[in-house]
C-alpha cells in the first residue's frame, strides 16, 4: 500500500502538498470515509475526490511535460473569479491524469512555464531546497547605478525574509527612460523580482522568464504557443530537486 498522497501525485493529479490539502479540507474519501493525513491505499480501493471516484493504476504514470510560453494577462490558475483567462485554456489534454504548473508567473510576466502530469516532480522542482536557477529579462523604469545593482546581489530585506539575484547582466541598447537586465535566482518567492526592484527604488515595467533550470524559452517561440519537452529532459529535471 501507498500513501494517500503519493499514490494521487503519481496519478498525475496534483503534487503532494495540493493532494494534502485536499485531505485536510476533506475533499478525498476512501472506501466511503473521510481520508485522513496518513493514510494508505491502492489502485484498487475506491478513492473519490469531491465525490468523483478516480481512476488510478498501480505504479506512477508515464509522465508528460510541456513548456509553455505564457502571454501577458492570463492567470496560472484553473479559474479565476475575475474571469481571467487562464494557462490551462490553451493546454492539449493529457493521455492520463492533469497539468500541474512549476511555480507560478504572475498576470503581468510573460515566458517560459513549466508543466507536468508528475505531481512528484513539480513537488520537487517547486521545493525551496532544490534551489533551481531562474533567469529573467526585466526592464525597469530609470538608470540604476553600480551601488544599487551591488545591493540586489547582496540581498535586500523584503518581508519574508532576505533576497538577492545570484547574477545581473545589464543589456546593450540606448540609454533612454528605462533599463534593461537579465537577472537571475535561485528560489520561487510570490513575485520576488518585482519586490527586490521595488525594495531599492525601481519600478519593474516588463517582465519575461527565460530559463528554468536547464529548460530554455525557444526563441522562435510565439506567446500562447505550447511545445511537449522530450522525455528524455524528466530526468535531468529530478535530478535538479532536492534529496529524498
Amino acid at each position: 500500500m501507498t500513501r494517500l498522497q503519493k499514490l494521487l501525485a503519481e496519478a498525475g493529479l496534483g503534487s503532494r502538498r495540493t493532494i494534502e490539502g485536499w485531505i485536510r479540507a476533506g475533499r478525498v474519501t476512501v472506501g466511503g470515509r473521510p481520508a485522513r493525513l496518513g493514510d494508505r491505499a491502492t489502485a484498487a480501493d475506491e478513492v473519490r475526490l469531491d465525490g468523483r471516484k478516480l481512476d488510478l493504476v498501480d505504479g506512477p504514470a508515464p509522465a508528460e511535460l510541456l513548456l509553455y510560453y505564457k502571454p501577458l494577462g492570463e492567470v496560472t490558475t484553473r479559474s479565476d473569479p475575475q474571469g481571467r483567462p487562464t494557462v490551462f485554456d490553451r493546454l492539449p489534454r493529457p493521455s492520463r491524469g492533469r497539468w500541474i504548473s512549476v511555480g507560478r508567473l504572475d498576470v503581468n510576466t510573460s515566458g517560459l512555464l513549466l508543466l507536468t502530469t508528475d505531481g512528484a516532480l513539480a513537488h520537487r522542482l517547486m521545493h525551496p531546497s532544490s534551489e533551481v536557477e531562474r533567469e529573467y529579462l526585466v526592464r525597469v523604469r530609470g538608470r540604476p547605478g553600480p551601488q544599487v545593482l551591488r545591493r540586489l546581489l547582496e540581498g535586500v530585506p523584503l518581508e519574508d525574509g532576505l533576497a538577492r539575484f545570484d547574477r545581473i547582466e545589464a543589456m546593450g541598447g540606448p540609454a533612454g527612460s528605462h533599463s534593461g537586465f537579465h537577472v537571475v535566482l535561485h528560489e520561487g518567492r510570490n513575485r520576488e523580482v518585482r519586490r527586490l526592484w521595488n525594495a531599492v527604488g525601481f519600478e519593474v515595467s516588463r517582465l519575461r522568464r527565460i530559463r528554468y533550470g536547464p529548460i530554455t524559452l525557444p526563441p522562435t517561440l510565439r506567446p500562447g504557443r505550447v511545445v511537449p519537452i522530450d522525455p528524455s529532459r524528466l530526468e535531468e529535471l529530478r535530478r535538479l530537486g532536492p534529496a529524498r
